[in-house]
């Protein structure tokens, strides 16, 4: 290791060049700062190399390849397409490597310094930057820490299974498929595998044998894996991997002693977020830490140092990318002098499952644990002109409303153009919006958008294309 003679001076630091890292790094610019982006790997992160991107270049080559019949029925002829995976690939790469160069050039234009190395705090305004036998140390005025965190499989394998990452860079479609877990990965990667072409086969960890939705939408999802012929176990215990030549093998119990023992060419396995906090050396800077070893921050991402902040997985709450891009805007408009602040209560969840799910806000069980009196509307795809026109009826909108003050507490979506639409029900639930700020605008039409309209509607069963709830008397002849 060579050690650099001088330390350097630098203005604002963000350590780490993912979705989180490069968004405030940009904004802090923006707002008239000098700022330095510390990456050891590549622009973009994980979400944007191996993550995000990736796994949904995949769910939409799936979600096409799923809707060739209904094509066929909009007077295309579709009879002829079949699926390339190595096609798909060279797509990806594509996709990747351009959305990769505009992140370089984004950060060119606004004059963002790139250091390429490993960053670890020295104390809490010094920062020493390791690149193979190159060790550089800058002091800065600003540091933003938005590292990431690390994964391990939920389960310990002793042969290298699929991971949330690699399962995207297959070559060869799987014959078969075992996925083991309960997060949004594994069942994107469930309708994805199996609509083009694999026998999938989904099993969930003990203690997490229901999804978590709404309710309603836990019900359709298996429902939908049904459907769609995907073996659903739920195991009592941990299973047995083994893997032999060119098969597994996963031996478990399921119900009430039934032993089951399942063969596979490929399996995946699910991971869980851990926080790296170790190499960062913030025990060196005196930055504080939740129990579980995530940085603690407050509301304007600030650690209990004031010129440092920490955005994205490396701090609490779920791990998604919407989260570190907000955050990391909130943490740069700190840094400029403007008061700004993040908030967790209204995160979208999307899933691009077949069908797609799109939540925010509060389930139907989670307002009646917060001592809600619950009101809740749905209008299904079915009588959707749009999804009737797209031949995609399979789906739902559920709103859920406290009765007393009419205001709405969550919108939960599945179905086609779920993902799109959920950003009206965040905006509606961040402007504190009631049942008649949703019944008062007009809702294009055609459209699937309508579904949300009809959904507030049903909670006062006036939605027009629903049969009214009053059940119909007997009629008796004397």
């Amino acid at each position: 290791m060579v050690v650099g003679e001088l330390t350097q001076e630098r203005d604002v630091i963000v350590i780490g060049g993912g979705p989180g890292g490069y968004h405030s790094a940009i904004r802090a610019a923006q707002l008239g700062r000098q700022v330095t982006i510390i990456e050891k790997n590549k622009l973009g992160g994980v979400c944007l190399n191996e993550g995000c991107i990736p796994s949904k270049i995949h769910t939409a080559a799936a979600q096409s390849f799923q809707r060739m019949e209904t094509f066929q029925q909009l007077g295309l002829d579709t009879s002829g397409v079949t699926f390339d995976l190595p096609s798909l690939q060279e797509h990806k790469k594509k996709v990747v490597e351009q959305l990769l160069q505009g992140v370089v050039a984004l950060c060119k234009a606004n004059k963002i310094e790139i250091i390429t190395g490993e960053a670890s705090f020295i104390s809490a305004s010094k920062i020493g930057v390791e690149n193979g036998h190159q060790y550089d140390t800058f002091t800065f005025k600003d540091a933003i820490i938005a590292s990431g965190c690390s994964k391990k499989p939920i389960a310990e394998i002793h042969h290298h299974s699929l991971t949330p990452t690699s399962i995207w860079n297959l070559e060869k479609l799987p014959s078969e498929l075992i996925l083991y877990g309960n997060d949004d990965f594994t069942l994107e990667a469930a309708t994805t595998f199996n609509s083009l072409g694999s026998k999938v086969t989904l099993i969930l960890p003990p203690g997490q044998h229901e999804f978590t939705f709404e309710p309603a939408i836990n019900k359709e999802l298996q429902r939908q894996l049904k459907k769609q012929k995907i073996k659903l176990y739920k195991t009592d215990t941990t299973p047995k991997f083994r893997f032999d030549e060119n098969q597994w093998e996963v031996a478990f119990d399921h119900g009430k002693n039934e032993s089951v023992v399942l063969e596979s060419s490929h399996l995946y396995c699910a991971e869980e977020r851990n926080p790296v906090t170790e190499s960062l050396g913030l025990q060196r800077a005196g930055i504080h830490l939740c129990e579980e070893g995530f940085i603690k921050i407050n509301e304007a991402c600030r650690t209990n140092i004031a010129s440092i902040y920490a955005i994205g997985d490396i701090t609490e709450g779920p791990a998604l990318a919407v989260k570190a891009i907000k955050q990391g805007k909130v943490a740069a408009e700190n840094i400029a002098g403007h008061h700004s602040e993040f908030d967790l209560t209204f995160l979208p969840r999307i899933v691009q499952t077949i069908p797609p799910i799109a939540t925010v806000g509060m389930t139907e069980t989670v307002a009646i644990e917060n001592g809600f009196e619950v009101k809740v509307g749905e209008s299904t795809l079915q009588t959707n002109g749009y999804a009737s026109i797209l031949g995609q009826k399979e789906g739902f909108t559920k709103t859920v409303t406290d009765s007393k003050s009419d205001l709405v507490l969550g919108i939960h979506i599945m179905g086609a153009q779920a993902v799109e639409m959920i950003s009206t029900g965040t905006i509606a639930l961040e402007m504190v919006a009631r049942q008649e700020d949703m019944l008062f605008p007009s809702y294009p039409h055609p459209s699937v958008s309508e579904s949300m309209w009809e959904s507030v509607e049903d909670l006062e069963g006036i939605a027009i294309h629903k049969v009214p709830r009053a059940t119909k008397q007997k009629v008796t002849s004397s």
